[in-house]
């Protein structure tokens, strides 16, 4: 029996919380740790750079590989993988360490292409959005408590180990959570005979045949804008505040919470009030006006309010991007199409902060905020022309 979007959506809900929680918690410390190794600013752009490179290089195959042998034994593969990493990370005693923790936990990155596939297979159409806010407000909770978790374990004196070592502990309860409870989404009838052709379209082709291009390119703009205001705020913070792990994880958090609550509580209504494209263009629009702030902020107040204005309206985008790619695709290639999304975003973080760390060091703060502003004015751009209101495309 196909799962269903109440029951079964709870728990695909659950299964990505733990392992968020533990992603979470090493986003407050990285930039703390990897000075301590020697890395430079642009180093610590560099760790974030290369486990997004490996999650781009990564993400379209999880997703393939989904489509075939089922979304929870991927889940299962990349949430173990993901606990080694952080063991990795809890060991480090170098700066090459840290980027091979980095680079790994990015290789085995499916989860959010893979869970984003499986709440489009229980999910009709009308309701995709919410389904997708659901697998948002999951990432939102577990960056509630995960940062939150990762400042105050750290402590006074700035011990990474016991973090880390918790990260890994949520990743293998996620693991033993989705093994026990969380139904196969994806049955291939294999009464049928396969598809071949199918199988062997490129990546490209399929892009191009349900006309996604561009909305794979607004995947890049978003997150490389998100993953640049994430770079760039704990730096900012602790040059013109002198914070530490522990103010930049509360701050987090906060973003986490508000991220949890409008995605989980606010995405279905929004939808049905606003339809999906009005609501997109409302949150990208206060996107661009939270990274304007930023560019002129200069006190406490003025620059943590900027971010959390710009991530808000970020993280509302972000569901119903999923739900327009997930609608421009067939169920056997949904696995692939999430995955080249899932792939695109990654890029956009290997793109954000290296250019966002590469302006930082010619020009400083102000500098570095006008790059995400600039992505996100052409991200509005998108939004408000006519390629989001093409039509889907029909399948055989």
């Amino acid at each position: 029996m196909k799962p269903d979007f109440r029951r079964h959506g709870l728990l695909l809900f659950a299964v990505v919380l733990l392992d968020m929680i533990g992603f979470g918690i090493v986003i407050p410390i990285l930039p703390f740790l990897s000075p301590r190794l020697g890395a430079s600013d642009f180093d610590i752009a560099m760790i974030i750079a290369s486990y997004a490179v490996c999650a781009g290089v990564a993400g379209p195959w999880w997703g393939k590989l989904s489509d075939h042998i089922g979304r929870k034994p991927v889940l299962m593969i990349c949430t173990s993988g993901a606990a080694v990493a952080y063991l990795i990370l809890a060991s480090a005693e170098s700066l090459a360490m840290i980027y091979v923790a980095r680079a790994f936990a990015g290789l085995m990155a499916g989860n959010f292409g893979v869970a984003s596939a499986m709440m489009a297979d229980i999910t009709p159409p009308a309701e995709r959005a919410k389904g997708m806010g659901l697998i948002g407000a999951s990432f939102g909770l577990g960056l509630v408590l995960g940062p939150v978790l990762g400042g105050l374990l750290s402590g006074p004196e700035g011990s990474f180990f016991v973090p880390c070592l918790l990260a890994a502990v949520m990743s293998v309860l996620a693991v033993i959570a989705a093994w026990l409870f969380l139904p196969e989404s994806h049955h291939r009838d294999k009464t049928l005979p396969r598809d071949d052709a199918a199988n062997k379209q490129s990546l490209w082709s399929v892009l191009r045949k349900t006309q996604s291009r561009l909305l794979m390119l607004q995947y890049v703009w978003h997150t490389s804008s998100v993953s640049a205001a994430t770079y760039l705020f704990p730096l900012w913070v602790y040059a013109l505040l002198d914070w530490s792990a522990r103010e930049v994880g509360i701050v987090f958090g906060v973003q986490g919470a508000i991220m949890a609550l409008t995605q989980g509580l606010l995405m279905g209504p929004l939808v049905k009030i606003l339809g999906e494209l009005r609501l997109l263009r409302v949150c990208v629009s206060g996107f661009f006006v939270g990274l304007l702030m930023a560019v002129f902020a200069t006190g406490a107040v003025s620059m943590v309010g900027s971010v959390l204005v710009a991530l808000t309206g970020a993280t509302l985008c972000f569901p119903v991007l999923n739900s327009f790619a997930s609608q421009r695709s067939a169920p056997k290639l949904r696995g692939r199409m999430m995955g080249a999304a899932s792939a695109a975003a990654a890029w956009g973080r290997v793109l954000g902060p290296l250019l966002a760390g590469l302006l930082l060091t010619v020009g400083g703060f102000r500098l570095a905020w006008s790059l995400p502003l600039v992505m996100v004015a052409m991200y509005w751009l998108w939004a408000f022309s006519r390629w989001p209101k093409r039509p889907v495309p029909t399948f055989d």
